[in-house]
């Protein structure tokens, strides 16, 4: 779990003084927890809307959309919805609801292709989750404040973010090589990957204030290509 460092707290402490979270946060975190508590209760609904390449392969491509908002258990749903509670005001403070938005959808689409590309032939091949999105709002944060602190559960130690999305990049490529876990890597991949290029597409003028961190950014995006390239995955 994911927690944001004190010199974000300004950020934060204005949006809550906003009152509520944004609204276009509170439909997306009820959706996933009606579809998720469906999908909890429901094996067929579970089954008919999780992402599956076979179902994919045959036409079904509101997968790609609808096994985004569902989860494994309480815990996998409860975590990714506190990550993109506490990440969210974040990048909707720099960018407003429309292009929040676009990043969000966005990162989930570019996550679920990535998983597409790299499973296309293993034709039962099933995963869930809003973890590809939130990857994507995640990385977007990073870009615009690389200066703020995280902190990971159990690890009392502030993080710098640019130092955490590298690594967080570079372990998804580990997984994704080694297959470890029953974590959908390449999917979180390509979320963080998805939100990094639309908020940059959004937001140009990054370009000019933090090119450095772009640059550092990305150095887990072209490992991965030229890896793909090679063959090595």
């Amino acid at each position: 779990m994911i927690f944001l460092g004190k010199n974000m707290w300004y950020i934060w402490k204005k949006i809550n003084d906003m009152g509520n979270l944004d609204i276009v946060v509170i439909i997306i975190i009820g959706a996933n927890i009606l579809m998720s508590l469906k999908g909890f209760n429901d094996f067929s609904f579970f089954e008919r809307y999780k992402f599956n390449i076979g179902g994919i392969r045959r036409g079904e491509q509101i997968r790609m959309l609808t096994s985004a908002f569902l989860h494994v258990d309480m815990m996998h749903l409860f975590f990714n919805m506190f990550t993109l509670y506490f990440f969210a005001p974040v990048v909707l403070s720099f960018l407003g609801d429309i292009k929040f938005l676009i990043v969000y959808f966005g990162s989930l689409f570019v996550g679920n292709l990535f998983s597409l590309f790299f499973h296309k032939d293993e034709y039962y091949y099933s995963a869930v989750g809003a973890s590809g999105a939130v990857s994507g709002v995640i990385y977007a944060g990073i870009l615009f404040r690389p200066d703020m602190s995280l902190y990971l559960m159990f690890i009392p130690i502030p993080i710098p973010a640019y130092i955490f999305g590298i690594g967080y990049l570079l372990y998804s490529i580990f997984g994704m090589k080694n297959k470890v876990g029953n974590i959908g890597h390449d999917a979180h991949f390509g979320g963080a990957a998805g939100g990094y290029v639309i908020t940059l597409i959004l937001a140009p003028w990054l370009f000019q204030q933090n090119l450095l961190m772009i640059g550092l950014l990305a150095i887990p995006i072209i490992i991965l290509f030229v890896l793909q390239r090679l063959g090595k995955l």
